[in-house]
């Protein structure tokens, strides 16, 4: 059977006609990445490579859907018969309430990154929190249990990541964000998690903090690594999310955002100032990895998904 590819980007008017849209490709898109904006995913790169790896007779396919179609285009992928469905910015928490059902992670974490279609049932995971833990001990050869953790950002990702370090029982925990009670009551959620000193000195062990100069600079004094949750440095013309003068040699740097082509503004500043920094290239490879399977429930080809992100 001949190839024919899927289209660079899908929208809810074509999946409202999907039907003769899919016509047009071979094997059939039963897969994608949701999110607005979308053109920028690497996923089809990542989850393609492993369904040809594997004989798998579909694609992988890129959506372009906004925050008040998601509701209509879950309900349509449920109705067409997709396999599975991978959610970003911005619509994981927003797909909580639209899943016929949450795993205990998706729930805890209040965002849904990954959606299976079971006998006509949206099941919800969350695999940013695994794959967020492989990623930093892939790129910096750590654990997150050996670490003091800043967060910068309190949505989905940021909720996922601090989730999963709060359960390795990380060193210290602070999340940061423009609106401080919602870090608040992110801490609030963790604490039972991080009940217990476990850290000496002047600093609390988990603690949310305002995003400002200041209180920023005291606490990357009492950090070992630094996560960027936020989508900022996703549009190329973005500033690096910290200024330079905050980024010190001592730190680990993860970006959560990626660029295939070039650094991301706070990779260039981090490793400008010194500091070890990466992107979230190698978070993509792991979550991807967790989420095939889930939809296949069968060892992921990694190292087929590696190179495919690399080329």
């Amino acid at each position: 059977m001949k190839t024919r590819k899927a289209r660079e980007v899908y929208t809810l008017a074509d999946l409202g006609e999907w039907p003769r849209v899919a016509a047009e490709v071979s094997p059939p898109v039963r897969l994608g990445v949701l999110g607005d904006p979308v053109a920028h995913s690497l996923s089809p790169a990542l989850q393609n490579a492993a369904l040809n790896h594997c004989h798998m007779q579909m694609q992988y396919g890129r959506f372009s859907i906004r925050p008040n179609e998601l509701a209509e285009a879950l309900e349509l992928a449920r109705t067409l018969e997709f396999v599975g469905l991978n959610l970003t910015v911005p619509h994981k928490v927003a797909a909580c309430a639209l899943v016929d059902e949450l795993e205990a992670e998706a729930r805890e974490i209040g965002a849904v990154n990954t959606i299976a279609v079971r006998a006509g049932r949206l099941l919800g995971y969350n695999t940013d929190g695994i794959g967020f833990a492989r990623a930093i001990r892939s790129e910096f050869s750590v654990d997150l249990r050996d670490l003091r953790i800043l967060i910068l950002g309190a949505g989905g990702a940021g909720r996922a990541i601090a989730g999963q370090s709060a359960r390795a029982h990380c060193e210290r925990l602070v999340i940061v964000n423009r609106d401080l009670e919602k870090a608040r009551e992110l801490v609030a959620q963790l604490q039972p998690a991080l009940a217990g000193p476990r850290v000496l000195g002047p600093v609390a062990r988990l603690e949310a903090v305002p995003w400002d100069e200041r209180a920023l600079r005291f606490q990357i004094d009492h950090t070992d690594l630094v996560v960027n949750a936020t989508p900022l440095g996703l549009n190329p013309h973005d500033l690096s999310v910290l200024p330079a003068t905050l980024l010190q040699p001592h730190l680990m740097v993860y970006d959560v955002v990626y660029a295939r082509q070039q650094r991301t503004p706070l990779v260039a500043a981090a490793r400008e100032a010194g500091a070890r920094a990466a992107d979230g290239l190698s978070m993509l490879l792991h979550q991807g990895a967790r989420a095939f399977e889930i939809w296949f429930e069968r060892e992921a080809p990694l190292d087929i998904m590696r190179v495919a992100l690399s080329a």
